[in-house]
């Protein structure tokens, strides 16, 4: 497994309630309550999913391309071009991650006495 791919998947990880399987069509794909985050092929490339209003945002600030095989559906495609890509794969899997992961409310939240 890649540099580039080890050290993104080492970061998901971290991340509670997060999972990795292998993905359907190569690669590792990440999720968080039987839901995909997002899945990267190798180190070439990351899928993920968003609702179409985030993934036209992303597309539009030219951060992300329509996803490859999918372009007119809500999956972005982020090509990695090298280690520099890192930092911004993650921040996409993050935003994707704070959409999806269990909400907090006041009725799961202990007191310490």
């Amino acid at each position: 497994m890649s540099t580039i791919l080890e050290s993104i998947k080492k970061e998901l990880l971290s991340w509670p309630f997060v999972i990795a399987e292998p993905h359907r069509f190569g690669g590792i794909e990440f999720l968080i309550n039987n839901r995909e985050m997002g899945h990267i092929h190798g180190d070439r490339v990351a899928d993920l999913p968003f609702p179409m209003s985030v993934r036209n945002e992303l597309v539009n600030s030219g951060r992300v391309s329509p996803h490859h095989f999918l372009p007119q559906s809500g999956w972005v495609s982020y090509w990695i071009k090298g280690e520099e890509d890192i930092r911004v794969v993650i921040e996409l899997f993050k935003k994707r991650y704070d959409s999806l992961r269990p909400k907090m409310n006041s009725s799961s939240i202990t007191k310490i006495a």
